[in-house]
């Protein structure tokens, strides 16, 4: 497995290790399980939300994590006071490794937060004929990711939307995927993708603004009917959509789109300032 670890520093079975030794990945027998979480301001973003994300992959595919809520907590802490992280992505990694068993490793990974402009203008996608084995499940899936990237890079696009055998959207290769028509948004059911962190909350702010989110996958035959798009994450927040291959959509423009990226960067800030305490 190609390691990913930026730093000098990162944990593995709650030891602390120097990133000039990475053996381990070389070590790991098969695809684990995973969670990214941003660090804003020194504070790991949304933090209870990705852990319990993380069990439930790990029980999805009958997987033991072999350490504790707690002790993570205290090793994604160490990992940023150790590498003076402020901003940016902690990887946890749950997995098995030839002559260790069980790993559990907490590092830094390379981040990409969208410029200004991508907010402004909106962003390219690209429709890839994919399906997931196990969609509610956060599992990591090399050649998926590298050959999907590939593609993106070739047609100058952000990412690109999963599309099924039968035609329908249910996300995106990276990100929940969402709709508008009209007044409402689509967005595909729980049922069918993995749960974004991002997505959840959205939700929630979807109901305080009084705007309707129906859980129906759209075909991708009816994209030329829609207002508006955009894209969730945990590095992405909200993103819109200005282009799905040749179709053009006026995203950036879309009231609702704009009243939920408002409201959502309002949710990042309170929580941040909430919760900056615990990790200094």
């Amino acid at each position: 497995m190609k390691p990913e670890v930026i730093n000098e520093y990162y944990i593995v079975n709650g030891n602390l290790k120097k990133s000039s030794d990475l053996s381990i990945f070389d070590k790991m027998t098969k695809p684990p399980i995973y969670e990214i979480i941003r660090v804003v301001n020194g504070v790991p973003l949304f933090l209870e939300d990705h852990l319990a994300r993380m069990y439930d992959s790990a029980a999805l595919i009958k997987h033991e994590i072999n350490t504790s809520e707690s002790k993570i907590r205290e090793e994604i802490k160490e990992t940023i006071l150790k590498n003076n992280v402020v901003n940016g992505n902690i990887k946890l990694m749950s997995g098995e490794a030839d002559d260790i068993g069980s790993v559990f490793i907490v590092f830094c990974v390379a981040s990409f937060y969208p410029p200004k402009e991508y907010y402004e203008n909106g962003i390219n996608t690209i429709l890839y004929n994919y399906e997931r084995d196990n969609p509610n499940a956060k599992v990591l899936v090399t050649s998926f990711k590298e050959d999907v990237q590939l593609e993106m890079k070739g047609k100058n696009a952000f990412e690109a939307l999963l599309v099924r055998r039968d035609g329908y959207i249910p996300e995106g290769s990276r990100s929940n995927i969402f709709f508008v028509m009209g007044e409402k948004i689509y967005t595909a059911p729980k049922e069918e993708i993995l749960l974004g962190i991002t997505r959840k909350h959205l939700f929630k702010i979807a109901g305080i603004l009084n705007i309707e989110i129906i859980e129906e996958s759209i075909h991708k035959d009816d994209l030329n009917k829609l207002e508006g798009a955009f894209m969730t994450g945990t590095s992405v927040n909200i993103l819109p959509i200005a282009r799905i291959d040749d179709i053009s959509l006026g995203s950036v423009n879309n009231k609702i789109i704009n009243n939920l990226n408002n409201m959502y960067n309002k949710l990042i800030n309170e929580y941040v300032e909430k919760n900056k305490y615990l990790w200094k």
